[in-house]
């Protein structure tokens, strides 16, 4: 290709420039795949002219109509102007539902009323159009008898190293990211959780086990029954898990958790 012909790919800094929002919106917007930009070698972000087109378009609907990143991308994907990630884990998890429903002999309507959740919701989840929140995974996945972990579908053996880019992921609802870290016959399960700003877990959720928390980056606001802890970098937490817990990013750039849970119950 000669050189005339290729893109002029931006750097992040100059991206923010020309949109008018800071490094770390775009970087957490990037976590709810309103952006995907090339990496290089290095890791680098490189920024073709159709994504500082579709941030300033995200950048006038949040300043104009005062709409949160989340809507935002729901807004972008149904007038076709943002294409759904191609995210296999997300797909085997529409799969994985309609599976267990069908299994069962079950319609979307039985098991939509006894989750408590609408008819069409879980449709889209079943086609994996939409996604679902920690709490509504969890309804479902106690519904069917299993556990959260079962939807990454980890059904492969022990392996002892794992790669940023050999981790499986879990989009748990708008702007919840869930990285496996570790897999197979463990007693513990480690998770990197990404949370954009303002998303969290949706309703109070609980579950047997332990739970073990450090934040790596950013805030985490976590409710327990009635009692409300606010986490900064490098704060760890601990709690049993049979305590209503609820959980969201209160602050303004994406928010990073190790997350351990034992046993994998999840």
């Amino acid at each position: 290709m000669k050189p005339a012909e290729r893109k002029p790919y931006l750097k992040i800094g100059d991206v923010a420039r020309l949109v008018g929002v800071s490094p770390s919106v775009i970087r957490s917007w990037e976590s709810l795949g309103l952006t995907r930009p090339h990496r290089t070698a290095s890791k680098y972000r490189l920024y073709a002219p159709e994504d500082v087109k579709l941030l300033k378009r995200a950048r006038f609907l949040r300043k104009v109509r005062g709409m949160n990143a989340p809507a935002i991308v729901q807004l972008l994907k149904r007038d076709g102007l943002l294409r759904s990630a191609s995210n296999g884990t997300s797909n085997a998890i529409g799969t994985r539902l309609r599976q267990l429903r069908i299994r069962r002999g079950l319609s979307l309507a039985q098991v939509a009323k006894a989750v408590g959740i609408s008819l069409g919701f879980l449709s889209a989840l079943e086609r994996s159009h939409m996604s679902a929140s920690v709490s509504t995974l969890r309804k479902l996945a106690r519904f069917y008898k299993t556990n959260i972990l079962d939807f990454f579908d980890p059904a492969e053996p022990n392996v002892r190293l794992v790669s940023p880019d050999k981790r499986k992921v879990l989009e748990a609802g708008p702007g919840v990211r869930m990285e496996l870290l570790a897999w197979g016959n463990t007693v513990m399960e480690p998770h990197l959780f990404r949370i954009a700003p303002h998303s969290g877990s949706g309703e109070s959720y609980h579950h047997e086990g332990e739970e073990f928390l450090y934040i790596l980056q950013g805030e985490l606001q976590i409710s327990l029954e009635e009692e409300e802890y606010h986490l900064q970098p490098g704060d760890s937490f601990y709690f049993e898990s049979a305590t209503p817990h609820s959980w969201k990013n209160p602050g303004r750039s994406e928010t990073w958790v190790l997350w351990v849970n034992t046993p994998p119950t999840f």
